[in-house]
């Protein structure tokens, strides 16, 4: 499906509100050449199954679009071998949509397509940001905006990015230096409780976040297999792994609804539901 939007048709802040439209992209072309993540190493010769991953990603899709969510489809490019994880290359704030500046060269077309998408569909876009920022470490919670600042991203577009957001708290939160995105190791499923692996963050930022909701702790194995990378898409109904069954029965036991879909192909590149969405509206 190709969807039509416009700037006023897009808005989100926070991570958990009922989802009303997303960009994906199909992995057509997807596999692992560069290894630009930790847990690409693990599978770097057995690599991707792109049929078995096209027939999880059209599930995960369908899911969406049966909760009433409109999918927009980006065109898959040849070249782009991660362009399913469509979280990266941007992200939407308030009535703003950011493109990202990608850090490696394999990934840095991706905007590309993003931006003459959102060209044809009259969005502007905000794209002054330096490099390195990417949305899989951005984590939006209304008036506060939790940043990883990680290799993806630089304490320098952390700064920038407060600029562009006045009304805005940007907390930048320092991680661990094989953790690839905040969203691998945080994700907030409600205004009060978020996904989270502990060994991942400083002690600091640890008692930021403890202070502010109650958190769902996840395992080493969980946290390998993106246990917090999972999508909220509002009323307390969550897509889960459901590999993840520790998690996903403590996220039913704080009365979540699990919404279990597989998508462990995938996975094997680094990402998981929430990386290959890229929100543009909640409501």
């Amino acid at each position: 499906m190709v969807g039509i939007a416009s700037e006023n048709s897009i808005h989100c802040d926070t991570e958990y509100s009922p989802l009303k439209k997303v960009v994906v992209a199909k992995p057509s072309y997807m596999k692992i050449t560069d290894i630009i993540n930790e847990t690409q190493k693990h599978y770097k010769n057995q690599n991707i199954n792109v049929k078995t991953a096209l027939q999880q990603h059209e599930y995960f899709v369908k899911i969406l679009e049966d909760h009433q969510i409109e999918v927009i489809q980006l065109p898959s490019q040849p070249d782009l071998y991660e362009q399913v994880f469509t979280r990266d290359i941007g992200f939407t704030i308030d009535h703003h949509l950011f493109i990202g500046s990608m850090s490696e060269k394999v990934r840095k077309q991706e905007t590309d397509v993003l931006r003459r998408w959102a060209r044809r569909n009259n969005i502007e876009v905000e794209e002054e940001l330096p490099s390195s920022i990417e949305g899989g470490d951005i984590v939006l919670d209304g008036a506060t905006v939790w940043v990883g600042e990680t290799k993806r991203t630089s304490r320098q577009a952390i700064r920038e990015l407060q600029s562009h957001l006045p009304d805005h708290q940007v907390v930048p939160v320092p991680l661990r230096g094989d953790i690839l995105h905040l969203d691998c190791v945080f994700n907030m499923i409600d205004d009060s409780t978020a996904i989270l692996y502990p060994p991942a963050f400083t002690k600091n930022s640890m008692e930021a976040i403890t202070a502010r909701y109650k958190v769902i702790e996840v395992t080493e194995k969980e946290q390998f297999t993106m246990g917090p990378n999972v999508l909220s898409i509002g009323n307390r109904k969550v897509i889960s792994l459901p590999q993840n069954e520790r998690l996903n029965t403590q996220l039913e036991k704080y009365g979540f609804h699990v919404i279990p879909v597989d998508l462990s192909e995938i996975i094997k590149s680094g990402g998981s539901f929430r990386c290959c969405t890229l929100p543009l509206k909640r409501t």
